[in-house]
């Protein structure tokens, strides 16, 4: 099934950001994890993991539009020194993609296809509910500080 030029070129633009997404939350988990905060890494592998499925049925998609997935971009990675940092940077992240989703989403049906307008909103449903996870962790920071926020999520040795 032959696909629309401009729906395999947003395809790519977003498996792009899903990929790069996908290296930038394994990073900040292991490096939370690593700073003994296991249960915020934990979390974070979850987004990651939520990108690859992301990643894969954008894949699928492309591949059904007998369009070629392109594996060997990947945005700049933003890594954060500090939690504040990663959030920040993850933010970022999504912001940008929602941004994209959004017009994404109209282009799609105003080209009749309906199967990928609905895939970029399902994604578009799984970023805003990320988003406003890294919203709330953020303000958490400012009510709580940053030391206090991050004492809250030490893991606690078992008992």
């Amino acid at each position: 099934m032959q696909g629309d030029p401009d729906v395999l070129r947003l395809l790519n633009e977003q498996l792009t950001s899903e990929l790069t997404a996908i290296n930038q939350y394994f990073l900040h988990a292991k490096m939370q994890e690593s700073w003994g905060f296991t249960e915020l890494a934990g979390h974070t592998r979850a987004e990651s993991m939520e990108e690859m499925v992301h990643a894969e049925k954008i894949t699928d998609r492309i591949l059904l539009l007998d369009g070629l997935p392109n594996y060997q971009r990947i945005g700049s990675l933003r890594i954060g020194q500090t939690l504040r940092e990663q959030f920040e940077s993850d933010l970022a992240i999504e912001y940008e993609v929602i941004a994209r989703l959004k017009p994404g989403i109209a282009m799609c049906r105003e080209k009749q296809d309906t199967t990928t307008a609905i895939l970029f909103e399902e994604i578009l449903a799984d970023e805003e509910k990320h988003v406003d996870y890294l919203e709330t962790q953020l303000q958490l920071m400012d009510k709580l500080g940053e030391e206090l926020y991050s004492a809250q999520c030490v893991s606690r040795p078992p008992a």
